[in-house]
């Protein structure tokens, strides 16, 4: 284990921006979001509780040209991403994104090349939002996987956790920047996280969420239940859930002409809008609000645990934060 001081993790991070895009948190608002590193910038947070956006939104695009004229690749960024003070959550939807967009035949080239040129540099939770759950779903409130190196927030640094071979390979070509942690910061980091938990584990008890095993069987046994028609009442189809989930994956495909060139672009879609289903002869298989709402449900809590041995959900409590309907 190691310890980096404050101002070194600034040097560190300026370094760099040589040859990543540098994304911090910051406080936006009354929350966190990530933005662009400048030079000589030391405005940002580490600690906290998750950015109000998911991490998938810097790997799998809200809005991305995919195609244009019949040209073999699309001119993308030239330097690879480096996220900072990324949390447990946004960590465990790599889990779900993975399993969907790579593969050796039919991945998607532009995630794949992105989580593999990526640098991750994680943090522990020091706070936990209204709406945080991740230990009912077996979720830790500090990342355990999918991180280069982890910040756990200690006296006037971090303490270094190093978690893949990149992560190895920066600290040793930055050693003038890290120390040995101490025996106390060692201590100091368990009583943190320690503390963290506990307080997520309060609001879970308090929200009454079950289990991720009991979430799974109350899913498959209510699935006729009368219980997704009650629950979708106030729902306004606003796609709200799914573009701020860090495990949602769905998108489509369209075409663009503009000055002559033809372009072909993917886009987030969401699950519960109505034309989600329909297929070409005009029939819809889910053409009722409460089927389509018990579809999310089911896919993140049945279809993935089968199909890949995990639920869909990270305990993050966006959808609950963005929900107009609050559902």
């Amino acid at each position: 284990m190691f310890f980096i001081k404050r101002g070194n993790l600034d040097k560190l991070l300026e370094s760099l921006r040589g040859d990543y895009r540098v994304y911090v948190p910051r406080k936006m608002g009354n929350g966190t979001g990530y933005s662009l590193l400048g030079e000589s910038d030391t405005d940002y947070i580490i600690g906290g509780s998750r950015s109000f956006e998911p991490l998938k939104s810097f790997f799998f695009l809200g809005r991305e040209k995919v195609a244009e004229d019949f040209k073999p690749d699309i001119l993308r960024e030239d330097k690879p991403l480096c996220i900072v003070g990324a949390k447990a959550c946004d960590l465990k939807g790599f889990t779900i994104l993975d399993f969907v967009f790579i593969d050796d035949e039919y991945g998607d080239p532009t995630y794949m090349k992105a989580r593999e040129e990526a640098l991750i540099i994680s943090a522990d939770c020091t706070a936990a939002t209204e709406t945080c759950f991740c230990t009912a779903v077996d979720v830790n409130p500090w990342p355990d996987f999918n991180f280069d190196i982890n910040l756990s927030p200690v006296d006037d640094g971090y303490s270094v956790t190093i978690g893949s071979e990149k992560g190895q390979i920066l600290i040793d070509n930055n050693k003038n920047l890290f120390t040995k942690e101490t025996e106390d910061q060692t201590k100091a980091v368990k009583q943190n996280r320690k503390n963290v938990k506990a307080e997520v584990m309060a609001r879970v008890q308090e929200m009454e969420i079950p289990t991720t095993e009991r979430l799974r069987r109350v899913v498959e046994k209510q699935y006729e239940s009368v219980i997704w028609d009650e629950v979708c009442r106030t729902c306004v189809e606003c796609g709200a859930c799914n573009t701020i989930c860090p495990t949602c994956h769905c998108f489509l495909l369209y075409d663009q002409k503009s000055e002559g060139k033809l372009a072909r672009f993917r886009v987030w879609d969401s699950c519960m809008v109505n034309d989600f289903a329909r297929v070409a002869g005009g029939e819809n298989p889910r053409d009722r609000l409460w089927m389509r709402l018990r579809n999310r449900f089911d896919k993140k809590f049945t279809y993935f645990p089968e199909v890949a041995g995990e639920i869909g959900c990270t305990g993050c409590g966006r959808c609950i934060s963005a929900c107009p309907g609050k559902i």
